[in-house]
């Protein structure tokens, strides 16, 4: 009993709201800096297709956040619902999707640092990034909801 409280101190604990927030601005950050990546790369990309990369990397974004990503923010938000006032600061994800993350992440820096053509590999993270730059106002929208449905 007394290891618990112990280990309960050390546990970063904020509110419902924060923690939606927080999900939020972490799906918004690396979002952007995805797209961001791709925005410079194709900077130095001299080639006739760059209108054609850039608007098939925003109809991925667009497919991957209706079909994938928003329901993984949804899922993210009901879990983040049935906690109580004060949760863990990294609780707004399963364990599971940490994984998943990882191996995403693993993923993408072996890409990045592959012979790949990095405008090819724009498209890819234009997808990916504008998907979780999309979804991340799943989290802000319910944010707002919660806050306006207590006045």
């Amino acid at each position: 009993m007394k290891t618990s409280k112990s280990i309960r101190r050390f546990t970063p604990a904020i509110n419902t709201p924060m923690l939606l927030i927080l999900a939020g601005l972490l799906w918004f950050s690396v979002g952007l800096m995805l797209c961001n990546f791709s925005y410079h790369w194709m900077l130095h990309y001299d080639g006739k297709y760059t209108i054609l990369i850039v608007i098939s990397g925003i109809v991925l974004a667009i497919l991957f956040a209706r079909y994938k990503f928003k329901k993984f923010a949804d899922k993210n938000i009901n879990r983040i619902k049935g906690k109580g006032d004060k949760s863990c600061a990294f609780s707004f994800m399963s364990w599971q999707t940490y994984i998943v993350v990882a191996i995403m992440m693993t993923m993408g820096i072996i890409l990045r640092h592959s012979a790949l053509p990095k405008e090819y590999l724009s498209i890819l993270y234009i997808g990916i990034g504008g998907a979780l730059f999309l979804s991340s106002f799943a989290y802000f929208t319910f944010y707002y909801s919660l806050k306006y449905k207590k006045k």
